[in-house]
């Protein structure tokens, strides 16, 4: 029997197997298994064709859609809350600044006030507290008024220190969290692939693609959400940092005014109250 139809390797094959003609001459002409070119086939009609991250949010899951909204919403949180702290926070910092040049020469609390009437802030507040202190205190012991003074400042300190870092925590929480939350995404979507996979009895690649497109999405913004808000958060902490030390230096400089104040002589103590009070 002549094989001419077939190359020479499986013409040799045929002899030794004895495997009918007919079957190699099929294989030969079709080029592709049956059985591969029907896979093939639902592949290219049912693949996605668009998988832009607009397009794989529009055909994600439910609950994959949720967690791309949860994270879009977050990272919006952080730049807004860096733009609003970014602005207090300068703004803060160069008060308090101007006001410590201010109270360079100043002698007296009351004096202190009068140069800084008119003008709001973390120092005048810092002088008004020492100023009723002194006033309710009379003619008590010096070291008990210092004491009593340094203990107001202290709070006022940590009062502003609060409310600067006010807002914060959320970049915390944004920035330990949404890694998190892209995961379970993730894990969603790679567990909707599983379920595809096993309802359709196939492995094509229509199958896996947009589930496993999805996972990557929600990894993806994940991290896009969580990294600026720990980078963001750093370097407030480091900036609120250099504010509470410029409370710091303000308070410590309006304890050496009281201090100064206090020991003078009660005669020169008197009338320079006389004076005050007649002003007023």
């Amino acid at each position: 029997m002549e094989h001419k139809g077939l190359p020479p390797l499986r013409r040799r094959f045929w002899r030794r197997a004895r495997i009918p003609q007919h079957w190699f001459l099929a294989l030969a002409a079709a080029g592709t298994p049956p059985a591969l070119a029907q896979d093939s086939e639902p592949v290219l009609a049912t693949l996605p064709r668009d998988l832009t991250p607009w397009g794989m949010y529009l055909n994600a899951d439910p609950v994959v859609k949720g967690v791309l909204i949860g994270l879009a919403i977050a990272s919006v949180v952080t730049w807004t809350v860096w733009l609003a702290k970014t602005v207090e926070i300068l703004l803060a910092r160069r008060r308090v600044r101007a006001s410590l040049n201010l109270l360079a020469g100043i002698g007296r609390p009351t004096e202190g006030l009068e140069r800084f009437a008119g003008i709001e802030g973390e120092v005048r507040q810092f002088l008004a507290a020492a100023v009723a202190e002194l006033k309710a205190s009379g003619a008590l012991e010096r070291d008990g008024i210092k004491e009593r003074i340094g203990s107001r400042l202290e709070r006022l300190k940590a009062a502003y220190g609060r409310r600067i870092s006010r807002g914060t925590g959320v970049l915390a929480t944004i920035g330990a969290t949404a890694p998190f939350v892209g995961l379970f995404g993730t894990v969603w979507g790679i567990m909707n692939s599983f379920i595809g996979i096993s309802k359709a009895h196939t492995t094509n690649l229509a199958v896996v693609a947009p589930g496993i497109a999805e996972a990557l999405l929600a990894t993806a913004l994940g991290l896009a959400a969580a990294i600026p808000a720990v980078v963001i958060y750093n370097v407030f902490a480091r900036s609120i940092a250099g504010y509470r030390a410029l409370l710091g230096d303000a308070s410590a400089e309006v304890l050496r005014i009281v201090s100064r104040d206090l020991e003078r002589p009660v005669e020169v103590r008197a009338q320079a109250a006389r004076r005050t009070i007649a002003a007023e």
